[in-house]
């Protein structure tokens, strides 16, 4: 059962439609930008795609759907306050980051102290499906929001990233 409130806005229908008002339309862009992300993190969704049905984006019970110029809109406004990254020059596909890759990497950190994994080498996968993971945030994080948290860190020496000869493979070493 998902558990997930959503504000009173989300039933009112003129909300779905981009308001010609400036005031009025600042206000429903900053409705969004909150819902978007809390939604988001509650789902732990990291990558919505314009071009298909995110649930977030219609309510059947007063039949109203957000346009994709208005999806475009409120993803933008995210975007140019840091809290999501377009994966495509064509801006089709937004990365969400309902936490910023700063408070990633200070999580990242907080884990590895808390399970001893400083001076260890650790898989990529091992941070995102491992065991130790389980029950945190860091459980399926997104790979493209954890490398960038990493190369973060790897530009604060604290942590190296190596290479493998795959995906699966790939490692990073923690020097806290």
């Amino acid at each position: 059962m998902d558990d997930f409130k959503f504000p009173y806005f989300f039933n009112y229908p003129p909300y779905f439609t981009l308001q010609p008002v400036r005031d009025t339309r600042e206000k429903q862009i900053q409705l969004w930008k909150e819902l978007i992300l809390k939604y988001c993190k509650h789902h732990k969704v990291f990558l919505i795609n314009l071009e298909e049905e995110f649930p977030l984006f219609s309510n059947t019970s007063i039949d109203r759907r957000l346009t994709y110029e208005s999806r475009e809109v409120f993803l933008g406004a995210l975007v140019s306050e840091g809290r999501a990254e377009w994966m495509d020059k064509g801006h089709k596909k937004c990365l969400i980051l309902w936490r910023r890759i700063q408070d990633w990497a200070d999580l990242i950190l907080e884990f590895v102290h808390e399970y001893g994994l400083e001076e260890g080498v650790t898989t990529l996968e091992e941070i995102r499906t491992g065991d130790e993971t389980q029950g945190t945030e860091l459980a399926g994080i997104d790979r493209v929001v954890l490398v960038k948290a990493l190369k973060l860190l790897e530009q604060r020496g604290k942590a190296a990233i190596f290479k493998g000869t795959s995906a699966d493979d790939e490692g990073v070493k923690f020097s806290i």
